[in-house]
């Protein structure tokens, strides 16, 4: 507040020129004030954009000051939360069972630090890897294996009756030796279709010939439900298919309480696709999530290629496997002009 008596004193000259300065001073305060105003908007419009940019970016950002607290971060960095521990060092860190690439850069008196989820692309590293040595192992142990099967057949031939189901015991594990080397190949070498007509007819001979290769224990009946026709597409690949899904099923039913089982397959089709169906009943699938990857099964039988493989014989059909409840696998099939 301004003196009254200070003010008196001064001459009227000196009392103008004072006026003048203190209404100078104070507009000059109100565009300090708007500047500053208009300097936080843009910095405010400036921090949303920052923002919505490392909110767009798909891995987890954080920026932090120069205490090391967190001073912006995208919706990705807050779940996954900020771990100082694994976060210190440029480099690979496993964060809750996933794989992620982490960087960090200095940028001023802020450090910018992100975590990219390599977790798909080291698993396709580990699974090429894994293809590459279970194709060279299929390919070292195709020949031996196919000497016993001739070797099996030779020795059918001679012993006594007494001993024929045992040779007919290693004759089927022969076969699912051969099935699995067929299978390894073919998905390390990628499927190639080959398309021709063919009568649902043969299809469920194929089928009801691997059951007869197929050690099971219980009793499972088999019911066909194929409609008279023909269908477009590679018979050997799809009855490959329908082998691995009739094979989950009787693994199904023998680990169930039950003594015995009934395998219900089937076709249906709409204008675009042939649905050949396997339902059986069966135990529950465990983990469905995990059904589909290559090299993982739930199972004490097989090596986890088969759903696998038959997803890629199902895409290269145009159609894919799909689960429906309680209990099917259902293979699509594209229909050809």
């Amino acid at each position: 507040m301004i003196d009254k008596k200070l003010l008196d004193q001064l001459s009227t000259e000196d009392k103008k020129l004072f006026l003048d300065t203190l209404d100078t001073l104070i507009n000059q305060t109100y565009v300090v004030e708007n500047e500053y105003k208009d300097l936080k908007a843009s910095y405010e419009a400036l921090h949303k954009i920052l923002s919505e940019i490392i909110e767009f970016l798909p891995t987890a950002i954080w920026v932090l000051d120069e205490h090391g607290k967190i001073f912006l971060q995208n919706s990705t960095a807050k779940t996954l939360g900020f771990d100082y521990q694994s976060f210190r060092n440029n480099g690979e860190a496993e964060i809750d069972d996933r794989s992620y690439l982490i960087k960090s850069v200095k940028l001023g008196a802020k450090t910018i630090v992100s975590a990219t989820d390599i977790t798909e692309q080291k698993r396709t590293q580990r699974l090429a890897s894994m293809g590459q040595m279970a194709a060279h192992l299929a390919h070292e142990i195709r020949n031996p294996v196919g000497s016993v099967a001739i070797l099996a057949s030779t020795l059918q031939g001679v012993v006594a009756d007494n001993i024929k189901p045992v040779v007919e015991e290693i004759k089927k594990s022969i076969w699912r030796v051969e099935r699995i080397i067929k299978a390894t190949l073919l998905f390390t070498k990628g499927v190639a279709i080959k398309k021709s007509p063919f009568e649902l007819k043969r299809l469920e001979e194929e089928i009801r010939s691997s059951i007869s290769h197929y050690s099971y224990s219980k009793d499972v009946e088999f019911i066909f439900l194929f409609p008279d026709i023909s269908i477009i597409g590679d018979l050997e690949l799809i009855s490959m298919v329908m082998q691995n899904l009739l094979f989950n099923a009787i693994d199904a039913i023998e680990d169930a309480k039950e003594e015995n089982g009934v395998v219900r397959i089937s076709l249906f089709e709409d204008e675009q696709f042939y649905f050949l169906k396997v339902e059986d009943s069966g135990a529950p699938i465990s983990d469905k999530s995990m059904l589909f990857d290559p090299f993982k099964t739930t199972k004490t039988k097989g090596n986890g290629l088969g759903l696998a493989l038959s997803l890629q014989i199902a895409a290269a059909h145009g159609g894919q496997i799909t689960i429906e409840e309680p209990k099917a696998f259902v293979l699509s099939i594209a229909k050809v002009a």
